[in-house]
């Protein structure tokens, strides 16, 4: 059993990574389909990504209901680890979290049992945050969009693969809807609710 000594540490410096990693998913918010850094955190627990693990020491309080999927929930050294360091609660109900940790994107649940906002609010809404294979290999996706520049083309290794045909939802319930972050190691995507896949290679 890990006790508390034993975690993974969180950032060495406290503001300057928080600020430098809030800076870097503000910009893959704004360019989506952009490949941005994240600056990692000194240490993660296993099935849990650096680039995650920063984004959860910046994002992360008790006031953001999180949930986990399967795998990330049944380690204890997650559960630890997020308690200790964001103190956010993790929520069976995914309809209620602010943000939904994604280990394994073949076993994504459909985005309808997610909170896909309301039409007063539109941002209470969950972003998943979705560990992926890679970011700069793979299939090629077009996308379109507010803050691309006509199109923007992602290489990527996703599971699921028809994540981008299921986020199509988000073209009938706008302004509702999710968001996507994409993590590979300490690189992220974001793909908001604003993104259209235009096409896809191979």
């Amino acid at each position: 059993m890990t006790t508390i000594a034993e975690l993974p540490p969180g950032f060495a410096d406290k503001v300057l990574s928080a600020q430098s990693t809030f800076r870097s998913v503000m910009d893959a918010m704004a360019r989506p389909g952009s490949v941005q850094r994240i600056v990692p955190t000194s240490g993660a627990p296993q099935t849990m990504m650096r680039g995650t693990a920063a984004i959860a020491l910046t994002l992360f309080d008790h006031d953001t209901p999180l949930w986990l999927d399967a795998r990330m929930s049944e380690s204890t050294d997650v559960m630890k680890w997020l308690k200790f360091h964001t103190g956010a609660p993790v929520v069976q109900d995914s309809s209620i979290a602010s943000f939904a940790l994604i280990s394994d994107g073949g076993e994504l649940p459909s985005l309808e049992r997610f909170a896909l906002g309301t039409s007063e609010y539109p941002d209470r809404s969950t972003t998943l945050i979705l560990q992926v294979e890679n970011l700069d290999s793979g299939r090629s996706f077009e996308l379109r969009g507010p803050g691309i520049d006509g199109v923007a083309t992602l290489q990527a290794s996703i599971k699921p693969f028809d994540l981008f045909e299921r986020l199509r939802v988000n073209e009938t319930l706008f302004p509702r809807g999710v968001d996507v972050v994409l993590v590979a190691d300490d690189a992220v995507v974001a793909i908001p609710r604003t993104t259209r896949v235009v096409s896809k290679g191979s």
